[in-house]
């Protein structure tokens, strides 16, 4: 395996009885690179990203992001809880619905995991909590409980609350498909935000204007495999394969993306 590379993903195999959801995966992500992952639903992306950071165990392959590399398949040993808790500390994930505590404010819910898993001092923890929320545009909800706040501001909250644990990377997993239309952009608009600063990152998306900004290559996958990547406004701008021409066709107008500015 590639060990100049921040994540890197060799042969990877899942499935969910005799449903076989990714079929031989190969993916590297260079440090402060920003991947897209887009297809259809069902095409693995989900299954993908939970690979990652092993909150699904795949059943073959590789899995390494940064020095943690694991094995799966006949013969190789799962890693145990500690090392589990550990691994995930570094991977920051974004889900598509917050899961937040909704009996903890917004300032609660970040300070938590540090003060729980890392040991951080309550003190410290909330000085670096408040920060964060203000990272996110959210330095005046830092006392108010999620039933209070808006899907995309509890979306910022969840991402900050991600940052807490100074993650190595980052993982998104459709982190805007259950908004508004109208409170997309400012979920985008932290995630641009974080790229712009070098955070290493796998988005889950179908934003595909705002992909074809902020990501520096674009993976489209369909029915467990990965049919085409490249350079984000190759692959979205001028796709070679003709999976990927008609899945894309359903977003192009006027054989261009929407810029992400109309999109967000």
């Amino acid at each position: 395996m590639d060990t100049q590379s921040k994540i890197e993903i060799a042969g990877l195999r899942k499935q969910f009885g005799d449903l076989v959801v990714l079929k031989d995966i190969n993916l590297s992500v260079d440090q402060g690179q920003v991947v897209a992952l887009i297809g259809p639903s069902g095409s693995g992306k989900s299954t993908l990203l939970r690979c990652i950071n092993l909150l699904v165990t795949p059943n073959g392959g590789q899995v390494r992001v940064g020095a943690d590399s694991f094995a799966f398949g006949p013969g190789t040993k799962l890693p145990g809880t500690r090392a589990l808790a550990n691994f995930r500390a570094g991977t920051g994930m974004v889900f598509q619905h917050f899961n937040l505590f909704p009996h903890m404010t917004a300032l609660g819910n970040v300070m938590e995991a540090p003060v729980t898993v890392r040991g951080t001092p309550k003190a410290q923890a909330r000085e670096k909590a408040l920060a964060l929320l203000a990272k996110v545009g959210l330095a005046d909800k830092v006392d108010e409980y999620p039933s209070r706040l808006s899907g995309g501001q509890k979306q910022r909250v969840a991402i900050a609350r991600a940052l807490a644990m100074e993650p190595d990377v980052m993982l998104f997993d459709e982190a805007t498909s259950a908004l508004d239309p109208e409170l997309v952009g400012e979920v985008l608009g932290v995630i641009q935000k974080l790229a712009s600063e070098g955070m290493t990152m796998v988005i889950v998306t179908h934003e595909i204007a705002f992909a074809r900004e902020v990501a520096d290559r674009v993976i489209f996958m369909r029915d467990g495999v990965v049919v085409e990547e490249g350079p984000a406004r190759q692959v979205i701008d001028a796709p070679r394969e003709a999976a990927t021409q008609a899945f894309l066709g359903h977003f192009h107008r006027g054989g261009a993306a929407q810029p992400a500015s109309e999109a967000i």
